[in-house]
């Protein structure tokens, strides 16, 4: 099942502070951005995915579950191999880090 970690901090992280705690959890963390309103239609992957937004915002859909998960700065998505989503990017874009399990 996906995991939504919302981010703790009164203030949002910085790129450098989140691409920190992905190596120090033994991720090999790399960044892509897109631009506001970007859609990625349904898709998988074959490895669990951790995903962390360092600016912006983007909703992931779980047609699955029949859910959304809107992510801004700072909060971390897991997605477990093989979970079907979608996902639609914020209207100020967005910028994340991700890495695979």
């Amino acid at each position: 099942m996906p995991i939504l970690t919302p981010w703790a901090g009164s203030d949002p992280p910085t790129q450098s502070m989140l691409w920190k705690l992905m190596v120090a959890e033994g991720l090999d963390p790399y960044g892509w951005s897109n631009d506001p309103l970007y859609i990625y239609v349904a898709h998988t992957h074959p490895r669990h995915k951790v995903l962390y937004v360092a600016q912006g915002s983007i909703t992931f859909g779980l047609p699955e579950l029949n859910q959304e998960v809107t992510m801004k700065a700072g909060d971390r998505l897991d997605l477990p191999a093989d979970t079907l989503h979608d996902a639609h990017v914020g209207a100020q874009g967005v910028v994340c880090l991700e890495g695979y399990k």
